[in-house]
């Protein structure tokens, strides 16, 4: 349950920040947003990372479980990249 609700929750400040127009509201105010939209984003990807490492270090989990949590963060962050590079691109 832990895995599914940060998977849900890494993108969203990216996605209601980070893709704001300026037209709205200034452009000093739009970078901040982001800013805040970036950090937030890495907040949650480093604690999605770091509170399986905790719980196994303090024998709450094992390692098995520790190790398909990595490799299934590491396969989302290779799709979202794969997309991103994909969505770039003008031809396909």
């Amino acid at each position: 349950m832990f895995l599914v609700l940060m998977y849900v929750m890494v993108p969203m400040p990216c996605l209601f920040f980070g893709g704001s127009s300026a037209g709205l509201i200034s452009s000093r105010d739009a970078r901040d947003w982001a800013d805040a939209a970036k950090f937030l984003t890495g907040f949650s990807a480093v604690g999605s990372l770091a509170i399986p490492a905790i719980l196994h270090h303090a024998q709450l989990m094992k390692a098995e479980a520790m190790y398909l949590q990595f490799s299934s963060f590491f396969l989302l962050i290779c799709t979202v990249l794969l997309f991103n590079k994909v969505s770039l691109e003008n031809e396909w």
